[in-house]
């Protein structure tokens, strides 16, 4: 006798791995246009639309 796994459902989606699936395309097409090796930590800020942390100034 064979088993066979059964398929899951076509409506199951994990969120959070489409969301990170989409952020390592637009990684992968901001590096293929790029003139440089690698993309710089800046840039990959910018891609990925992440603001730098603010440091905290003494005296602020």
């Amino acid at each position: 006798m064979r088993c066979v796994a059964g398929l899951r459902s076509a409506t199951v989606q994990d969120h959070v791995a489409l969301v990170e699936i989409e952020l390592c395309g637009e990684l992968m097409i901001a590096a293929a246009g790029a003139d440089e090796d690698r993309l710089s930590p800046d840039r990959i800020d910018e891609v990925l639309n992440v603001e730098p942390e603010r440091r905290a100034v003494p005296g602020d």
